[in-house]
Protein backbone atom coordinates (compact mmCIF):
# COMPACT_ATOMS: atom_id res chain seq x y z
CA UNK A 1 0.00 0.00 0.00
CA UNK A 2 1.26 3.48 -0.75
CA UNK A 3 -0.06 7.02 -0.43
CA UNK A 4 0.55 10.41 -1.97
CA UNK A 5 0.95 13.13 0.67
CA UNK A 6 1.48 16.89 0.55
CA UNK A 7 4.27 18.22 2.73
CA UNK A 8 5.78 21.68 2.50
CA UNK A 9 4.10 22.58 -0.78
CA UNK A 10 5.41 19.42 -2.48
CA UNK A 11 3.89 16.00 -3.02
CA UNK A 12 5.60 12.72 -2.16
CA UNK A 13 4.82 9.06 -2.77
CA UNK A 14 5.34 7.16 0.50
CA UNK A 15 5.25 3.52 1.63
CA UNK A 16 5.38 2.33 5.24
CA UNK A 17 8.98 2.47 6.45
CA UNK A 18 10.11 5.14 3.96
CA UNK A 19 12.51 7.84 5.14
CA UNK A 20 12.27 11.20 3.39
CA UNK A 21 13.18 14.86 3.77
CA UNK A 22 10.39 17.42 3.90
CA UNK A 23 10.39 21.16 4.53
CA UNK A 24 11.31 21.98 8.12
CA UNK A 25 8.79 21.26 10.88
CA UNK A 26 9.56 22.62 14.34
CA UNK A 27 8.98 20.96 17.73
CA UNK A 28 7.22 17.68 16.88
CA UNK A 29 7.88 14.02 17.64
CA UNK A 30 5.20 12.63 15.34
CA UNK A 31 3.54 14.11 12.28
CA UNK A 32 0.21 13.19 10.69
CA UNK A 33 -0.70 13.93 7.07
CA UNK A 34 -4.01 13.73 5.23
CA UNK A 35 -3.29 11.80 2.02
CA UNK A 36 -4.25 13.03 -1.44
CA UNK A 37 -4.48 9.49 -2.84
CA UNK A 38 -4.18 5.95 -1.49
CA UNK A 39 -3.45 2.83 -3.55
CA UNK A 40 -3.99 -0.49 -1.78
CA UNK A 41 -2.05 -3.74 -2.18
CA UNK A 42 -4.85 -5.09 -4.37
CA UNK A 43 -4.54 -2.09 -6.71
CA UNK A 44 -7.70 -0.39 -5.48
CA UNK A 45 -7.40 3.41 -5.66
CA UNK A 46 -9.05 5.65 -3.06
CA UNK A 47 -9.40 9.24 -4.24
CA UNK A 48 -12.77 10.24 -2.76
CA UNK A 49 -12.44 13.29 -0.48
CA UNK A 50 -14.82 11.89 2.12
CA UNK A 51 -12.87 8.64 2.40
CA UNK A 52 -9.52 10.44 2.40
CA UNK A 53 -10.67 12.74 5.21
CA UNK A 54 -10.91 9.64 7.43
CA UNK A 55 -7.51 8.31 6.29
CA UNK A 56 -4.14 9.36 7.67
CA UNK A 57 -0.42 8.86 7.19
CA UNK A 58 1.58 8.91 10.42
CA UNK A 59 5.33 9.55 10.55
CA UNK A 60 7.93 10.03 13.26
CA UNK A 61 10.52 12.79 13.16
CA UNK A 62 14.08 11.47 12.98
CA UNK A 63 15.96 14.76 12.89
CA UNK A 64 16.84 17.94 11.06
CA UNK A 65 19.18 18.31 8.10
CA UNK A 66 20.28 20.95 5.65
CA UNK A 67 20.22 20.80 1.87
CA UNK A 68 23.04 21.74 -0.48
CA UNK A 69 24.47 25.23 -0.37
CA UNK A 70 23.31 27.50 -3.18
CA UNK A 71 25.48 30.47 -4.16
CA UNK A 72 23.73 33.48 -5.68
CA UNK A 73 25.91 36.05 -7.43
CA UNK A 74 24.51 39.03 -9.32
CA UNK A 75 26.82 41.07 -11.54
CA UNK A 76 26.40 43.89 -14.05
CA UNK A 77 29.25 44.71 -16.38
CA UNK A 78 31.03 48.13 -16.24
CA UNK A 79 28.90 49.52 -13.40
CA UNK A 80 30.55 48.02 -10.31
CA UNK A 81 27.31 46.23 -9.32
CA UNK A 82 28.05 42.96 -7.49
CA UNK A 83 25.83 41.12 -5.00
CA UNK A 84 26.66 37.87 -3.25
CA UNK A 85 24.11 35.81 -1.40
CA UNK A 86 23.90 32.23 -0.21
CA UNK A 87 21.12 29.90 0.82
CA UNK A 88 20.89 26.51 2.46
CA UNK A 89 17.40 25.00 2.80
CA UNK A 90 16.52 23.36 6.13
CA UNK A 91 14.78 19.97 6.04
CA UNK A 92 13.22 17.59 8.56
CA UNK A 93 13.90 13.89 8.09
CA UNK A 94 10.83 11.73 8.80
CA UNK A 95 10.10 8.00 8.76
CA UNK A 96 6.59 6.87 7.71
CA UNK A 97 5.26 4.48 10.36
CA UNK A 98 1.64 3.86 9.36
CA UNK A 99 -0.74 4.39 6.46
CA UNK A 100 -4.35 4.12 7.61
CA UNK A 101 -7.14 4.02 5.04
CA UNK A 102 -10.23 5.02 7.04
CA UNK A 103 -12.97 4.06 4.57
CA UNK A 104 -11.98 0.42 4.06
CA UNK A 105 -14.22 -1.25 6.65
CA UNK A 106 -17.44 0.35 5.40
CA UNK A 107 -16.74 -0.32 1.72
CA UNK A 108 -18.04 -3.94 1.87
CA UNK A 109 -21.37 -2.86 3.34
CA UNK A 110 -21.80 -0.07 0.85
CA UNK A 111 -21.00 -2.42 -2.04
CA UNK A 112 -23.82 -4.77 -1.01
CA UNK A 113 -26.21 -1.84 -0.70
CA UNK A 114 -25.04 -0.45 -4.03
CA UNK A 115 -25.54 -3.78 -5.81
CA UNK A 116 -29.09 -4.08 -4.46
CA UNK A 117 -29.78 -0.51 -5.50
CA UNK A 118 -28.32 -1.16 -8.95
CA UNK A 119 -30.52 -4.25 -9.36
CA UNK A 120 -33.66 -2.35 -8.44
CA UNK A 121 -32.75 0.49 -10.79
CA UNK A 122 -32.01 -2.03 -13.56
CA UNK A 123 -35.41 -3.68 -12.97
CA UNK A 124 -37.22 -0.36 -13.17
CA UNK A 125 -35.31 0.51 -16.33
CA UNK A 126 -36.28 -2.80 -17.95
CA UNK A 127 -39.90 -2.24 -16.88
CA UNK A 128 -39.87 1.21 -18.48
CA UNK A 129 -38.48 -0.26 -21.70
CA UNK A 130 -41.16 -2.94 -21.71
CA UNK A 131 -43.97 -0.41 -21.23
CA UNK A 132 -42.47 1.80 -23.94
CA UNK A 133 -42.48 -1.18 -26.33
CA UNK A 134 -46.08 -1.95 -25.46
CA UNK A 135 -47.10 1.64 -26.14
CA UNK A 136 -45.34 1.73 -29.50
CA UNK A 137 -46.74 -1.61 -30.61
CA UNK A 138 -50.26 -0.71 -29.41
CA UNK A 139 -50.15 2.62 -31.23
CA UNK A 140 -49.02 0.85 -34.39
CA UNK A 141 -51.87 -1.64 -34.18
CA UNK A 142 -54.46 1.09 -33.63
CA UNK A 143 -53.05 3.05 -36.55
CA UNK A 144 -53.31 0.02 -38.83
CA UNK A 145 -56.84 -0.66 -37.59
CA UNK A 146 -57.86 2.94 -38.34
CA UNK A 147 -56.38 2.70 -41.81
CA UNK A 148 -58.14 -0.58 -42.41
CA UNK A 149 -61.43 0.64 -40.97
CA UNK A 150 -62.18 3.35 -43.56
CA UNK A 151 -61.43 0.94 -46.38
CA UNK A 152 -63.83 -1.64 -45.02
CA UNK A 153 -66.57 0.94 -44.52
CA UNK A 154 -66.14 2.22 -48.05
CA UNK A 155 -66.25 -1.31 -49.40
CA UNK A 156 -69.48 -2.06 -47.54
CA UNK A 157 -71.28 0.98 -48.92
Amino acid sequence: MYAIIRAGGKQAKVHEGDVLDIERIKDSDTVSFTPLLIVGDDGKVVSDRAALAKASVTAEVIGDSAGPKIDIFKYKNKTGYRRRQGHRQKYTKIKVTKIKAGGRSTSKKSKDGDSAEKQSSAETASEKKATAKKKTTSSKTTATKEQDAPDTKADKE
